[in-house]
């Protein structure tokens, strides 16, 4: 049995690359979707499908719209979500692809730093599981398989 994994969180480091890296150290039958990492074609894919927009908030709205059609897609094909909340970064995407798997009913692991256990903690006890670390999200996808 194959499962399609959503890794939701922020795209400014390599940890999808960590968490897939583990998977396929273990052996796990897990396909893996995520937003567009490339962060420059993220930004601009509004203004290179509809053309040039009249300023930074337009640009980035345009840009919003069909990243969030493209999370959509992927998220609702998604059998697990990891969101993965970092401290660097503000994490209002996080949050908001977090919440979108919660209320779609996908089964939601949520990756947090003991430092945001409080702002966090509503939504953690929406999400099947809350953990600390990149490690034990993907013993939780492991223990699946047992």
């Amino acid at each position: 049995m194959e499962l399609t994994v959503y890794l939701a969180g922020q795209i400014h480091d390599d940890w999808r690359n960590e968490i897939k890296d583990k998977a396929k150290d273990k052996k796990l039958p897990l396909t893996f979707v995520g937003p567009q990492e490339n962060h420059e074609r993220s930004d601009s894919i509004g203004e290179d499908i509809i053309g040039e927009q009249p300023g930074k908030e337009y640009r980035d709205d345009a840009a919003s719209s069909i990243n969030n059609l493209r999370t959509q897609v992927l998220l609702g094909k998604a059998d697990v979500v990891i969101a993965l909340f970092g401290e660097k970064y503000k994490q209002w995407n996080t949050a908001m692809d977090a919440s979108a798997a919660i209320h779609s009913n996908k089964p939601t692991i949520i990756v947090r730093p003991e430092s945001l256990i409080h702002p966090l903690k509503e939504l953690s006890n929406k999400a099947n599981v809350t953990v600390e670390t990149i490690d034990q999200a993907v013993a939780v996808l492991q223990y699946i398989y047992e």
